[in-house]
């Protein structure tokens, strides 16, 4: 799969989040986001860790605000851990990626 962090949209977001057979992090961020920004770079460290014991995505909200309205999604950067469907574990706010490995359970 690779280290790459794959942006993906509403029309991806159920094939690639909720029907995966593997937990599933996704960073909730926006281009204007100066915290995201920062944080973008640990989670792709943090994938390349993980390898392919879990998926990582990244969804812009600007882009996607159906899918950041559905899972109330107020502040970014939110980078929440999905594990069949549901949201399991969720960081708001920019941390380095052992901060994030730690909160998410990874």
């Amino acid at each position: 799969m690779g280290t790459a962090v794959r942006d993906i949209s509403t029309s991806e977001f159920t094939t690639e989040v909720l029907d995966a057979t593997v937990p599933v992090v996704v960073d909730f961020w926006a281009p204007c986001c100066g915290p995201c920004r920062v944080v973008g770079p640990d989670v792709e460290k943090l994938a390349g860790r993980v390898g392919d014991d879990a998926k990582f995505v990244k969804v812009n909200v600007d882009d996607n605000r159906d899918i950041a309205m559905k899972y109330g999604i107020m502040s970014i950067p939110t980078i929440a851990k999905f594990e069949r469907g549901a949201i399991v574990s969720q960081v708001i706010g920019a941390r380095g990626a052992d901060a994030l490995a730690s909160e998410l359970g990874l």
